[in-house]
């Protein structure tokens, strides 16, 4: 009897979660059936370059702040193929020591790959306990001489004046460096791996070089409750321009001094630093290439076929070192070279990216390659 008066519950509470899903999942497909209709039917994404052009003076006030740590030498006198800037906090010395210690050790690059790359370290200025935490970095800084700092706040808000920051800094302190890296200090660059490939890219002479895992039509995310939310009135087109994802992408240096050009003379207010970046890359001319082992926002499968031509990977933080180690292993070369060390490691990269729930990371194709 008591199963008899509860089955009208039952199914009264199994439609409202149907039509809950349902809402939910509408809304979606909705947003990104508007974003790919604008993206690849419409594209007038013109009209939001004029509409967030304003005036040098105007302007400044996103890039008009004092260097508190800088270095305006560091590239003098050098060839340098590659400038990385990793964004990082002021609270996260660890991070950046395991970077210095690892894919970011420059004596290490220099010995072992025949290049000079610089890598350094993008940061603002802390909005609680400031005097000691910047105490702190100048005796960071003091050791390793790689923090460039200005005085705005260093929040996820503030990551668009951070990447402005980037592209100002190399335009009057290293302007001559073939390529540019932007990157999060919880990413894993294969650094042997980029250095080879961006090589080739110099040999060849690229220009308008831009190269990451690509968003293609990606909609605005309208949710108040999501990090990323962005409001209308912020950006109210149904899509935005093509970008990378902001963990680690490079442009060529020619790309590096469009991109600082154009945000003399842009409104930088919307505060997803890699979207803006998307939308100064069409404002000139630019589209992003996308490289199958560029990963987004997850990380990467570790394994030796992997390794052998990961560019970057994304969370990593106590893994640093252990990954740093087995992924620039002599043998990890050695194993996967010759008709059965490809054959092997095509039927090993398609059991661990063709998967339905595998995401962000490399897609199955990256299997075949």
């Amino acid at each position: 009897m008591f199963h008899r008066r509860c089955r009208p519950v039952r199914v009264i509470s199994a439609c409202l979660v149907v039509s809950v899903v349902m809402l939910c999942w509408e809304n979606a497909a909705v947003n990104h059936v508007k974003s790919y209709s604008f993206r690849f039917l419409v594209d007038h994404f013109s009209h939001i370059n004029k509409s967030l052009t304003i005036t040098r003076e105007q302007a400044q006030r996103f890039s008009n702040f004092h260097n508190l740590l800088d270095h305006p030498e560091k590239c003098a006198g050098e060839d340098v193929l590659l400038l990385v800037f990793v964004k990082t906090s002021p609270w996260n010395i660890v991070r950046r020591d395991a970077i210095r210690s690892t894919w970011g050790n420059e004596t290490y690059i220099q010995r072992t790959l025949g290049v000079t790359v610089k890598v350094m370290f993008a940061l603002g200025v802390p909005a609680m306990d400031t005097d000691a935490i910047q105490e702190r970095l100048i005796q960071e800084d003091r050791r390793h001489a790689d923090l460039i700092q200005q005085d705005f706040i260093d929040s996820f808000y503030n990551l668009t004046l951070k990447l402005i920051m980037q592209f100002h800094w190399m335009h009057h302190r290293c302007a001559h460096a073939r390529f540019l890296m932007s990157a999060d200090d919880d990413v894993f660059i294969h650094m042997p791996n980029l250095v080879e490939y961006l090589q080739d890219m110099s040999r060849r002479g690229v220009t308008d070089f831009w190269v990451g895992r690509v968003y293609w039509g990606s909609p605005p995310n309208r949710s108040k409750d999501s990090k990323y939310y962005v409001p209308f009135e912020m950006y109210q087109w149904w899509s935005y321009p093509d970008y990378t994802a902001g963990g680690g992408y490079v442009v060529s240096g020619d790309v590096a001094n469009k991109i600082y050009q154009v945000s003399l003379t842009l409104n930088a207010s919307l505060y997803i630093d890699d979207v803006f970046m998307g939308i100064c890359a069409k404002a000139v001319g630019v589209s992003p290439e996308d490289h199958m082992y560029f990963s987004g926002e997850g990380k990467a499968p570790q394994n030796m076929c992997i390794y052998n031509h990961m560019m970057t990977s994304h969370g990593h933080v106590e893994d640093l070192h252990d990954l740093w180690k087995a992924a620039t292993h002599p043998q990890v070369k050695e194993k996967t070279s010759g008709i059965l060390g490809r054959l092997y490691c095509m039927a090993t990269k398609i059991f661990l990216l063709c998967k339905p729930q595998h995401f962000n990371t490399y897609p199955c194709s990256a299997a075949f390659y």
